[in-house]
């Protein structure tokens, strides 16, 4: 079987990161890279072993040689090369959150599916074996409380693409949708969502607290923030058992359990284990096995976490 050739997005940080991990994949290239500017394409080009390099997303999208198409441009470009790299039939892996809007998410979805073409949020933290494991831990007995926060302090940029609202800035896209998704992966859609924080000078969100409850009582207290240092840890407690991740809770190396009756444990994961890996072998697997949603990050669940977020903005009032 030809190895899986990739298209690589764009040409920031989290490009170049996982872009590495897919150059380095057994039975996986870098194909290609794209960007609005040639040069920057091409060094990254240079560096993944890629043999192209393109000025535009569009020329990246119709490179015949291209299997799957990684979006890792900022928020409010994922629609457009998403939707490029559908109408040429090509697989796509957009980089969280799906979209900087429901209405693109929803449109991202419905072209996808209209067309058959495989479409995954690349949700990191759904594909860490420690936190995978959390879903099967039968000790739990019945999940009462998940408290997880993500916050730094990040100065006041305007122009600085979390601080602009053209860019899709905002601490809830960027920071806050992994405490949310840490809850959403535990225990689904909650009943009610209660919210309080504060906004930058530029209207985007700046600072976010939520207690999100439950059918049967169960809670979600959340924090995220660009404006103060957080924890940048979780705890996640049912009625049998206490799981304590470390920081970042969202790739954690460690999880401790403890609970009545048995000692406390420590798991703590194979440095061999990448957590960007994990995301990429299942858009391999998904496609080996002809489907076009992921089971692990399935679309409808991206769609309600952007309806949550985009939510929580409007009561807010952010921009």
């Amino acid at each position: 079987m030809a190895d899986l050739a990739w298209g690589i997005a764009a040409t920031g940080g989290i490009a170049r990161t996982v872009g590495a991990v897919i150059a380095a994949e057994p039975g996986m290239r870098v194909a290609a890279v794209g960007s609005r500017d040639r040069g920057r394409a091409a060094q990254l080009a240079a560096t993944l072993g890629a043999e192209a390099a393109y000025g535009s997303y569009a020329e990246l999208c119709a490179d015949p040689a291209v299997d799957v198409v990684y979006v890792a441009t900022p928020h409010a470009q994922h629609l457009e090369v998403a939707e490029a790299a559908i109408a040429a039939g090509k697989a796509v892996l957009c980089e969280k959150p799906l979209a900087a809007s429901l209405a693109d998410a929803e449109r991202m979805v419905k072209l996808a599916r209209q067309a058959g073409v495989f479409l995954m949020e690349a949700m990191w933290m759904r594909f860490n074996p420690l936190i995978r494991g959390l879903l099967t831990e039968e000790r739990f007995g019945a999940l009462r409380t998940v408290q997880a926060s993500f916050g730094f302090v990040l100065p006041y940029q305007e122009e600085h693409r979390l601080w602009n609202p053209v860019l899709g800035g905002g601490v809830l896209l960027d920071l806050g949708i992994y405490p949310f998704g840490l809850a959403q992966l535990l225990l689904g859609e909650p009943a009610e969502t209660h919210l309080t924080g504060s906004l930058a000078p530029s209207g985007v969100d700046a600072e976010v607290g939520a207690l999100l409850t439950y059918e049967g009582g169960a809670r979600a207290l959340l924090d995220t923030s660009l404006i103060s240092p957080l924890a940048n840890t979780a705890t996640v407690v049912g009625t049998g058992l206490r799981a304590d991740i470390a920081a970042p809770f969202w790739a954690p190396q460690r999880i401790t359990l403890s609970g009545p009756g048995f000692e406390t444990e420590e798991h703590v994961l194979d440095p061999a284990l990448n957590g960007y890996a994990g995301e990429i072998r299942e858009v391999r697997e998904a496609l080996a096995e002809g489907m076009t949603e992921s089971a692990i990050m399935p679309l409808d669940e991206s769609l309600a976490m952007m309806r949550m977020l985009e939510e929580a903005r409007v009561r807010l009032g952010a921009r």
